[in-house]
């Protein structure tokens, strides 16, 4: 990733779900791409590499945030990868069931 990230990517990198909920409030894009990744494919992978270097459980703080703000759980990045697939990768077993309980929630309201 670049040095010169959005202020939301910036955030999601940080794990800052504060700073994340302020900009979302202010009018971030909650699907915004940078740097060939969402910002939640971002979140996800963030969380999961995180837990993995640091051997400390998963966190989901900015997966919720950003579904919260209405970031779409089934948009794929430029590279295809949805954030299934980047949860699933990570093994990061909350950000699936918030997703799956989204997806739901999102077929549902279409009926």
């Amino acid at each position: 990733m670049s040095d010169h990230w959005t202020p939301a990517h910036h955030a999601v990198e940080q794990e800052d779900a504060e700073a994340l909920a302020r900009l979302l409030a202010a009018g971030s894009d909650p699907d915004e791409v940078f740097s060939n990744m969402t910002l939640l494919t971002h979140a996800i992978d963030v969380e999961g590499d995180g837990s993995l270097q640091s051997g400390q459980p998963l966190t989901v703080h900015t997966t919720a945030v950003l579904l919260a703000f209405g970031a779409d759980p089934e948009l794929a990045d430029p590279d295809g990868r949805t954030p299934m697939d980047m949860a699933n990768h990570h093994g990061h077993d909350l950000a699936v069931k918030l997703l799956q309980a989204h997806i739901s929630r999102q077929a549902a309201d279409n009926r």
